[in-house]
């Protein structure tokens, strides 16, 4: 069942609409969070989410579709795309073109044409090479809808091998040079925020500090990415220890030149 929270809600302006999908996890913390933003010509939602027909419907009830817009291929958030597409009728679109529906993909960059907002897209890889995030303007109101890229608490996964390290670092400092001032921070896990710049910093010096520590594990002697986290994350709840091998996996390859470009399409 959909944990909605109406516009305004976390301290969103009246249009912008933010609906928890009951999908709780280690991994996706509360939820996913699905965004609907109302403009006159229809609502654009980002990441529909899982397939549960409780949270779709409570999407659904905001107001008719002109857009889906999905921030990168993983199915807490793409999962309904389909059968939310079949119900609203409304175009799918992503950064990935296998993932579109009746609409072409999303490109660097882009501005999207919808009245009343300024959405902009950028392409953020490093949480997986097709990540996206929004700029959204509207009046003096600004907010970053950033998917997995930041999360609301705590730190997001690099998902080696898809995500790599080396493009989350610039797609971190390139989002703090874009930002200043009064940026809100939209993410798709954990509470809306305020501080999307500070937010931003503290992820930068995080993953800086998780190298140096990943290199002071390698040379107390770890071999492999399994043992470097049974030491860099011995404190951290096991359940997510898979998770942070695949962080640390992206870390290694970061560290041994082993990366390899990531592309406009996200591949």
């Amino acid at each position: 069942m959909g944990q909605g929270a109406s516009g305004g809600a976390e301290g969103l302006p009246g249009w912008c609409h933010l609906i928890r999908a009951d999908n709780p996890s280690p991994m996706t913390l509360e939820g996913t969070n699905t965004y609907v933003l109302s403009t006159s010509a229809g609502n654009v939602v980002i990441d529909p989410g899982p397939l549960i027909e409780d949270h779709l419907r409570a999407v659904a009830s905001l107001g008719a579709v002109a857009l889906t817009v999905l921030t990168h291929h993983h199915p807490d958030h793409t999962e309904s795309a389909q059968r939310f597409h079949q119900h609203t009728g409304a175009p799918v679109t992503a950064l990935d073109p296998d993932l579109c529906i009746d609409t072409e993909p999303v490109s660097d960059d882009e501005q999207i044409a919808i009245p009343d907002l300024d959405l902009r897209v950028l392409h953020t890889p490093g949480h997986t090479a097709d990540s996206i995030c929004l700029e959204v303007r509207r009046g003096s109101w600004r907010g970053l809808l950033c998917g997995d890229t930041i999360l609301g608490r705590g730190t997001s996964v690099v998902a080696h091998p898809d995500g790599q390290l080396g493009a989350y670092l610039d797609s971190l400092a390139r989002l703090r040079d874009r930002l200043s001032g009064d940026w809100m921070l939209l993410p798709a896990h954990g509470p809306v925020r305020a501080d999307a710049v500070g937010v931003i910093e503290q992820y930068i010096a995080h993953r800086h500090a998780r190298l140096d520590e990943v290199r002071a594990a390698l040379a107390s002697g770890a071999t492999s990415a399994r043992e470097v986290v049974e030491i860099v994350y011995s404190d951290v709840d096991r359940s997510v220890w898979p998770a942070a091998e695949r962080t640390v996996a992206a870390a290694l390859d970061y560290l041994t030149g082993a990366e390899k470009p990531t592309n406009a399409a996200g591949e």
